[in-house]
């Protein structure tokens, strides 16, 4: 298929507003039943895929291949007693959980699930809307989910869901910035904002991408010829979502659940489902936005039907999977970061990295327009100057000396905690004692044994 039928296929902002009511309506009960389907089954996804990896079998005894068995638990949670703490405000503490859930739920109404299709014959985009800063509109969104979080660790009228409430607000914020800063290069690229646009963008070379003078092959997608970019997003994503390794809000041996310690029944469902929406959704945005969207990978695009009508959501479906089992990887494999590692990885690492490669991308456009020589010599010099800076400044990993046990306690500071002196001798545990003294026989004499000695070597051990 030539360039110009692919492109045709593209809605444009052009398109949408013209659509009746009832179709509206189908667009709107479509991602609402999405939200909740892609909950269900990522529930179910990732406990099949965790017990994979921990060698067990998961969830395989509600419906076939133990698919029902999430819906069994919303229906048990939804029946369970609904406990409202007695410093609790009332109002906000009811509300929060439905703040957290709207937002996650409206960031879909700008994605486009597929191209131009035909709804009992009425021809429309397969996307409930779209403006011209619906990239915007999506990081506004989720921005608004974080007063969910924060709102019910605050109306909770507890210590624990305040500290979870005060972390996650710290944590969504601060990769909040990064994430913002990642999809700068996009629009640069892109040269709009709509999310259909950005779609169609990627359209334009399935066979080779020039950046700076250099053509190489790419199928289009933005995960390659801006894969820093790619990377601080789902990195920063994760971060948002409370998604380990970076779960810090819901840190269970630290704070017992987080903010949602003192929430029960449908509330505490209502979180939970805003957390996996918000981790569809972002994975839906990523797809959207560095993979392509609707569009099916090569070599698959060579096929000339590849694009048109509703083969779009098979393609969308597949690259959303894909992005959720990552994120179920991650949590898999990795351990928990501390917090002061987390903050520091999105400020310190994140957030430099990010205006670096927006600066470096800002010039290499620039200088494209003028020379394509000079920006080939600006590019070969910038990653001679990169390595060199790598290699000057990558830290030494020569384990050092461990200073030995009577050092260590020499460079303590006088009038320090107390230490035990070095030749300290343990006396037996309480539970050896009572066992040797129910052995040993009655003392005549009438006085007490001097010394108490284990008689077995379980007692030894002890």
């Amino acid at each position: 298929m030539t360039s110009a039928v692919l492109l045709a296929q593209d809605p444009t902002l052009s398109d949408f507003g013209h659509d009746p009511w009832w179709i509206v309506l189908i667009k709107i009960v479509f991602a609402f039943v999405f939200a909740v389907l892609a909950t269900l089954l990522g529930v179910w996804f990732e406990r099949r895929v965790v017990g994979f990896m921990q060698v067990r079998p998961g969830p395989n005894q509600v419906g076939p291949f133990g698919l029902l068995q999430t819906l069994a638990d919303g229906l048990k949670m939804a029946f369970k007693e609904d406990i409202l703490p007695k410093t609790a405000d009332k109002v906000v503490y009811f509300f929060a959980p439905t703040i957290s859930v709207i937002c996650a739920v409206t960031a879909l109404s700008v994605i486009p699930f597929g191209p131009m299709v035909s709804i009992f014959g009425h021809h429309t985009p397969l996307q409930v809307t779209d403006i011209s800063v619906a990239v915007l509109l999506i990081l506004a969104v989720s921005s608004m989910g974080i007063y969910g979080i924060v709102l019910g660790g605050w109306a909770s009228g507890s210590t624990y869901p305040l500290l979870g409430g005060l972390r996650s607000s710290a944590q969504m914020i601060s990769y909040e910035v990064a994430m913002g800063l990642s999809i700068v290069a996009v629009f640069m690229t892109a040269g709009t904002m709509s999310t259909s646009g950005i779609v169609a963008a990627q359209a334009g070379s399935d066979s080779s991408a020039s950046l700076g003078g250099f053509e190489f092959f790419a199928p289009g997608w933005y995960a390659i010829l801006l894969l820093p970019s790619f990377i601080i997003y789902f990195v920063s994503a994760v971060g948002e979502t409370n998604r380990a390794p970076f779960d810090l809000p819901e840190a269970e041996s630290e704070l017992v659940a987080g903010f949602m310690t003192e929430y029960s029944s449908l509330k505490f469902a209502l979180f939970m489902l805003a957390e996996y929406v918000n981790m569809v959704t972002v994975s839906a945005v990523a797809t959207t936005l560095f993979l392509g969207g609707w569009r099916a990978p090569w070599p698959i695009s060579i096929w000339s039907g590849a694009n048109e009508g509703w083969f779009g959501l098979i393609w969308f479906f597949a690259k959303v999977i894909l992005l959720v089992f990552v994120f179920v990887w991650l949590r898999g494999t990795l351990p928990r970061l501390r917090y002061d590692q987390f903050m520091r990885l999105g400020w310190r690492v994140l957030l430099p990295l990010n205006l670096v490669w927006i600066l470096a991308l800002a010039g290499i456009r620039v200088l494209q327009k003028e020379n394509s020589d000079a920006v080939r010599w600006s590019i070969i010099g910038g990653a001679l100057v990169v390595i060199l800076l790598i290699t000057l400044l990558w830290p030494d990993r020569k384990k050092k000396p461990q200073p030995t046990l009577q050092e260590q306690v020499n460079a303590r500071p006088q009038g320090s905690f107390p230490l035990p002196p070095m030749d300290l001798v343990v006396p037996p545990s309480p539970r050896a004692r009572r066992g040797v003294a129910q052995r040993q026989p009655a003392n005549v004499g009438g006085g007490a044994p001097d010394v108490i000695e284990a008689t077995s070597t379980e007692e030894k051990e002890d």
